[in-house]
């Protein structure tokens, strides 16, 4: 067995949580007092089961074909909640409470993340948002893992310490998450036998032998100490808040008032993740009759009202200037409904990161729903969900752009989702829409010409199925600024419509194209 099969196994089997108001807390390593990133924090919601963004974000500039497609469960265009950054969308009434963040430039949208052939398995696609990995390597590593490894190398040895009090990422409700996992072992922590707390503080750890299996043990008796320290400083953080917004009575809330009030306590902790299970809503997802009721509805209402207090809260205790929170889906929905008031497993789905230091704007533009749809047909994918870690990382925790692309296996485009701050200059193009992309002729037969505006740098053309595979990377090469025209052969692709999809630096454009 690997050493790291046998941590995680041993962990799972024996190591309990501690429990915090009812949740329980898995953490990591963490940051010094002196450390640059000190005062930057990222909290994750994850949207578990597949969020229907079609729902979630309805694109009001093709709002016809959008009902076509959804005749049972399409959200009533007089009932959308418009926001100031785009009049080409409206978000679903329910997040009434949300949409006032917008309002007031405290929130960003990004359509249609997702990533190249998409898995709809949502174990399977959670692991790869998880690990930032390509859909086709199976990796045992998570971004945020290889994240702190990269600033922590050391890790676990010598943690915590003077200089590295507190855990340094915390899960809230659920064991150590996937994204937490270095390359080496896992980093996630609880904490496990109250009875033998004084030792393990003490750092008391028992001989062990002198063999593979004592080393592994000696391990995992380090692993416990650590996490009942980390418990204490977690308890004394929590101690320091005694007053806080009312949160709605759901699990969200609860997961973020904690969050909250661990910042506000001065826990140096970095990364949280919290969870909104429930979107796996293949059928009942609305109410006969009524589309703007039913579970995602009540789903988005909960989003919306918890992530609402939770700024409101952050707010109100003086440190909402040091967070970001970003929501994220395992996958999205399929375009068209099916007969159960329901939609099936789809690809892209959109993000939303919210805070004051975002750039409170629309990234991309909405996916022009045609007419002629088929059962399979998904929202082709905008942005690769990894551009988005990738922004996160080098924007707002300041991490150099060569070891970004080192956690990430590659380098992905650059997004802008922050204002100008901390981490010097940021992007400034609103949206990221590149709108001279086409192609011609369309339909073609063999060969179209496909006509792009270059800014300079790298410029990448992919052909992509309605499933969202990935086909053909037309081109991939380095362009001066200027508008270019570049003929492709496309021969050999059956009859039917495709995805052609632009990126340029910051900028891209997704098109419809025909074979006839």
């Amino acid at each position: 067995m690997k050493r790291r099969d046998f941590i995680a196994n041993s962990l799972a089997a024996s190591v309990l949580p501690v429990f915090l108001n009812g949740f329980s807390l898995s953490g990591l390593g963490s940051l010094g007092i002196n450390d640059p990133l000190d005062d930057k924090v990222l909290v994750v919601i994850q949207l578990s089961g597949g969020n229907d963004g079609l729902n979630t974000v309805i694109p009001v500039s093709s709002y016809a074909g959008y009902r076509n497609a959804r005749t049972n469960i399409a959200i009533p265009e007089n009932k959308l909640i418009k926001i100031p950054q785009s009049d080409k969308i409206g978000l679903h009434p329910s997040m009434g409470a949300f949409s006032e963040m917008f309002k007031n430039g405290q929130a960003t949208l990004i359509h249609d993340v997702g990533y190249p052939n998409p898995d709809f398995s949502h174990f399977r696609s959670t692991d790869i948002w998880n690990t930032a990995s390509a859909s086709d390597k199976v990796i045992s590593s998570g971004w945020v893992g290889r994240y702190m490894a990269d600033l922590h190398p050391g890790y676990p040895v010598n943690y915590p310490s003077e200089l590295y009090p507190d855990p340094l990422a915390i899960q809230i409700g659920a064991i150590s998450n996937l994204a937490f996992q270095s390359t080496v072992h896992s980093m996630g922590m609880s904490i496990s036998d109250p009875s033998k707390f004084y030792d393990l503080i003490e750092n008391k750890v028992e001989d062990v032998p002198d063999t593979l299996a004592g080393k592994e043990l000696g391990y995992l008796r380090r692993v416990a100490s650590q996490t009942n320290q980390y418990s204490e400083v977690i308890k004394a953080a929590s101690a320091k808040v005694t007053q806080q917004k009312t949160y709605p009575n759901d699990k969200l809330s609860a997961q973020l008032k904690i969050v909250a009030r661990l910042i506000a306590g001065g826990l140096r902790t970095q990364v949280y993740y919290v969870n909104l299970g429930g979107f796996d809503t293949h059928s009942g997802q609305t109410e006969q009759g009524d589309p703007t009721v039913g579970v995602h509805a009540t789903l988005l209402k909960n989003l919306s009202e918890s992530i609402s207090v939770f700024y409101a809260d952050l707010k109100a205790l003086g440190v909402a200037k040091k967070v970001t929170g970003m929501t994220f889906s395992e996958f999205g929905r399929r375009i068209k409904s099916n007969a159960s008031n329901g939609t099936d497993h789809g690809s892209s789905a959109p993000m939303f990161v919210f805070g004051d230091n975002v750039n409170p704007v629309v990234i991309g533009k909405p996916y022009d729903i045609p007419s002629n749809l088929s059962a399979a047909d998904n929202v082709p994918m905008q942005y690769d969900f990894r551009s988005v870690y990738g922004t996160i990382l080098q924007n707002w925790f300041c991490f150099p752009a060569e070891n970004t692309g080192n956690v990430l296996f590659n380098n992905f485009q650059n997004l802008p989702i922050f204002k100008s701050g901390a981490c010097g200059a940021v992007l400034t193009e609103e949206n990221g829409v590149n709108p001279d992309f086409k192609n011609y002729p369309n339909p073609f037969q063999a060969q179209t010409n496909f006509e792009f505006n270059s800014i300079g740098g790298n410029c990448m053309i992919q052909v992509f199925d309605m499933m969202g595979r990935e086909l053909k990377v037309a081109l991939n090469g380095t362009f001066e600024p200027g508008l270019y025209v570049k003929p492709i052969d496309l021969s050999y692709l059956s009859t039917g419509v495709y995805v052609a999809r632009f990126q340029n630096q910051q900028n891209q454009s997704v098109i419809r194209i025909v074979k006839a």
